[in-house]
């Protein structure tokens, strides 16, 4: 996300007058408010789905196409929402995901059945997918060059804010039970949240008209979705429903779809993916090690939230006030290894795999001698140093992964990375809630044998990070 940041729109840049400063702040604030509405709305069912299921039904599987459902079609349209934005005009596709999404989010809180809540997280996603991208450019041709880094510098802070307050947001509107909604508040709150960036972003986002000669690239996306779909499908199927011969030809039929996607990216005239940076040995470690480690780590979130609730008997509010150690070690080293990375390069995200090994270990400890009886004060310290691990990883990995690619490919290769890692999100939430739930034996011994497995996950990790450009680039972090 932070190259993606840098990734303006330079001949707006160049040819529109810059608005006054109140404007540019008023402009400012409503993208940010986009941001947090994507990330709460990401994050919220990490400690919500546990009581969706108790209501609606669905199993094990809504569980799993929960989370997995939105950051599928933000992940899979993430590229191409950017390419639209410079197609048709950024004001435009930004309104028009910003009321998509709002309409979206109602319907997931009005939401039935399991299939349609999930039907509505989908449409949330895809929506999200063309709010996200066009924001960074807007800011890039609205803030002088001088100045952009002020409006740039607070994204960490806020989205880490967000982070930490949306789980406890929604615990705390589940646990209120507001007019006997039960979760359906969570959802229905962006009616009022979303309603009121819109009405600001129509007053005070500037006209652009787009370039019409942009190329896209609708079958590579589609490959993409169809790819990513199959997949998830296998996996939540044969978890939820046993491994016959449905989600056997799902997982079958992904890879086949994945190895039309690669074909398509090596002959698309518009690619979404460069060729030339999957040439790049230091790019291509770092987009495999992005999906293996954040995909764990979005299964361990899910994890450690279910067993919170359904092993040591958490309400929602509880299991996310549970949580805040991790949120606020996640902050905490986002922050102060911002001026590390250029320091320290690839020897920080060898820290914070480390660091995120060490903390699941302590937690893995914890759970296998105490199980069911593990105290809620004994949980902080493993829990603050894994958010420490997670927090020097996610800014620096991928810092690092764009080191040694030349200026020109700095924007496919910053919204490819994006992309990934909400698309390693979709996976690891399926994967490794498909092992949780298929352990048996109760809470305890399946929360032990899922950390088990990110602790094997983690730990795999560190070596390869020597793959990995020595360096973040010389501008990145000054």
């Amino acid at each position: 996300m932070t190259q993606t940041l840098h990734d303006a729109d330079e001949n707006t840049l160049r040819s529109t007058p810059h608005p006054p400063a109140r404007t540019r702040w008023a402009i400012l604030g409503v993208v940010l408010a986009a941001d947090v509405l994507d990330l709460l709305d990401g994050t919220i069912t990490n400690i919500a789905a546990p009581t969706i299921t108790h209501d609606l039904g669905g199993g094990t599987a809504l569980v799993q196409w929960l989370g997995a459902s939105y950051a599928l079609a933000l992940g899979v349209l993430l590229v191409l929402g950017g390419r639209l934005g410079d197609l048709y005009g950024r004001r435009r596709l930004f309104l028009t995901g910003l009321a998509g999404f709002t309409a979206a989010s109602v319907a997931c809180g009005l939401a039935p059945t399991p299939g349609t809540l999930v039907a509505a997280r989908l449409v949330q996603g895809a929506f999200g997918a063309l709010v996200i991208p066009q924001g960074f450019g807007i800011l890039g041709a609205t803030w002088p060059r001088a100045q952009i880094g002020k409006a740039y510098s607070l994204f960490g802070p806020v989205m880490g804010l967000s982070a930490v307050g949306g789980p406890i947001l929604a615990g705390l509107l589940i646990d209120a039970d507001l007019a006997g909604l039960g979760w359906r508040p969570m959802f229905l709150i962006n009616l009022v949240l979303g309603g009121a960036a819109l009405l600001a972003a129509a007053r005070l986002l500037p006209h652009d008209t787009g370039d019409r000669t942009t190329s896209v690239d609708i079958p590579g996306s589609a490959l993409l979705g169809a790819t990513m779909l199959a997949l998830l499908t296998g996996l939540i199927q044969g978890s939820a429903h046993g491994w016959t011969a449905l989600p056997v030809l799902a997982l079958a039929a992904g890879l086949a779809l994945f190895a039309a996607f690669c074909h398509r990216q090596r002959t698309a005239p518009s690619p979404l993916i460069r060729p030339s940076l999957l040439h790049n040995r230091g790019f291509t470690s770092g987009l495999v090690l992005g999906i293996v480690f954040f995909a764990a780590v979005a299964g361990l979130l899910y994890v450690v939230s279910l067993f919170l609730q359904q092993g040591l008997g958490r309400s929602p509010a509880g299991a996310a006030l549970a949580l805040m150690p991790l949120s606020a070690g996640i902050v905490i080293a986002s922050i102060a290894c911002y001026r590390l990375i250029a320091r320290l390069g690839r020897r920080l995200v060898l820290i914070g795999f480390l660091v995120t090994l060490a903390g699941t270990l302590h937690l893995l400890a914890l759970v296998s001698t105490s199980g069911t009886g593990t105290g809620s004060w004994a949980l902080v310290p493993p829990l603050f140093v894994i958010g420490l691990g997670m927090g020097a990883c996610f800014g620096s990995l991928y810092d690092v992964t764009i080191g040694d690619i030349a200026p020109a490919e700095a924007g496919s290769a910053g919204g490819s990375l994006g992309a990934v890692q909400q698309l390693a999100n979709a996976l690891g939430a399926a994967a490794v809630t498909s092992v949780y739930f298929h352990s048996g034996g109760g809470e305890a011994h399946a929360t032990t044998v899922s950390l088990t497995v990110i602790a094997a996950i983690t730990l795999l990790c560190c070596p390869l990070v020597r793959l990995l450009p020595l360096k973040a680039p010389e501008d990145q972090h000054h």
